[in-house]
């Protein structure tokens, strides 16, 4: 993994507070459905290809 998201953990088990942790669960949720969308276009194209 990266640090960066290492980093991210570690002031989410230490320092956030209530207010941040709502927020940072909204962006990581809204950021992972994303790329899943991204992904499963990715996966359905390749096997249109073949």
């Amino acid at each position: 993994m990266p640090k960066s998201i290492k980093k991210a953990v570690r002031y989410i088990r230490q320092d956030a507070s209530l207010e941040q942790l709502q927020l940072i669960k909204t962006l990581i949720n809204k950021t992972v459905d994303k790329r899943k969308v991204e992904l499963n276009r990715y996966v359905k194209s390749k096997k249109l290809e073949e």
